[in-house]
């Protein structure tokens, strides 16, 4: 007789039994497990998210607030039932496990770079600027005549959109209207309809120059090519912060100003030169020396980017200067 001859029905409803307890032992300890570390992850990424939890778009601490009341209702049924109870809809536990690893890494991922002190000290309305803040924008308006020429300018990918009130205030000072959107989770491509919304808010500004950094900068082209068709020319100029467009924009004429940096590791100089061909003939270009992609906004230094030679005042003046001359020669 053979060993599975031997087995009764008995010993093999047993061994089923068996099978399915340690499955459900092991849902048991994942589930345990994984609401107890998305309760960690939330609570790390609100504190390293700081300040942006109030002043970034409220769509980010609206997640981190679900998944952790989530998390921590189940991780509490978790720990408080028994390790034997058997389950059902396995198959959508798994998916859901599988989910919610995935929701976790994103969260981690989303974590944004945060305005420095020199960005946060250009927040500060005084006699010359005003600055105001939304859960959706920061609005610079000069005190004095505002010029018939606005900003609009969409941040990089996960950069507090107050990182670039120190670069961009000069302009502000000179009369121009500024915008920056605040992009939900920090990505630019969720924020398309915001100069959509904004271009006709702020008068005196009938025609705007749109602008942006890295990610940004690929939004403000797209909407650059979307509005330069609209009657009283609308777009006034682009002008990219190591950035550039993703499809071609070389016909269309519209003033262009594309400011690099010479040792950015993101926005390299080789990409820069690549992407010069789908910009009009007539674009200025003009490189920060010593350089890099984290010098076009006050947030700290940024992943995989290169080690700069230039100060971090140097820079942001270098780059205020040329953005405001760009600027200044779009005005009527």
């Amino acid at each position: 007789m053979t060993i599975e001859e031997s087995n009764t029905p008995a010993e093999l409803a047993a061994g089923s039994n068996r099978a399915t307890t340690r499955i459900d032992t092991f849902f048991y300890w994942a589930v345990r497990s994984v609401s107890t570390l998305g309760v960690a992850v939330t609570v790390w990424a609100a504190i390293s998210t700081g300040g942006m939890l109030v002043h970034g778009h409220p769509a980010y601490a609206i997640l981190l607030g679900i998944v952790f009341i989530s998390c921590a209702v189940v991780a509490a049924r978790s720990w408080l039932a028994r390790a034997d109870t058997r389950r059902r809809f396995k198959v959508m536990r798994g998916i859901g496990l599988v989910v919610s690893c995935v929701v976790l890494a994103l969260i981690w991922w989303l974590v944004p770079y945060s305005a420095a002190p020199p960005a946060l000290a250009a927040m500060t309305s005084d006699d010359t600027v005003t600055v105001t803040e939304t859960p959706s924008q920061i609005v610079m308006t000069p005190t004095g005549t505002a010029s018939e020429v606005g900003v609009f300018f969409q941040p990089g990918a996960l950069v507090d959109a107050r990182a670039y009130a120190a670069v961009l205030r000069p302009l502000a000072k000179s009369g121009r209207i500024v915008v920056i959107p605040k992009q939900p989770f920090g990505i630019a491509f969720l924020s398309t309809g915001a100069f959509t919304s904004a271009r006709t808010q702020h008068p005196p500004v009938e025609r705007w120059v749109l602008g942006g950094h890295s990610l940004g900068g690929v939004v403000a082209a797209n909407d650059a090519q979307a509005f330069s068709q609209e009657p009283g020319d609308l777009v006034a100029g682009v002008l990219f912060f190591a950035s550039y467009p993703a499809s071609d924009m070389s016909t269309l004429p519209i003033p262009v100003l594309s400011i690099s940096a010479s040792n950015d590791g993101l926005a390299t100089p080789e990409k820069i030169n690549a992407a010069k061909a789908t910009l009009p003939r007539d674009t200025t270009y003009s490189v920060i020396e010593g350089g890099v992609h984290a010098n076009f906004g006050d947030y700290g230094p940024q992943a995989s980017d290169g080690k700069p030679t230039i100060s971090s005042d140097d820079a942001r003046t270098e780059i205020s200067r040329a953005s405001l001359a760009f600027v200044e020669s779009l005005s009527k």
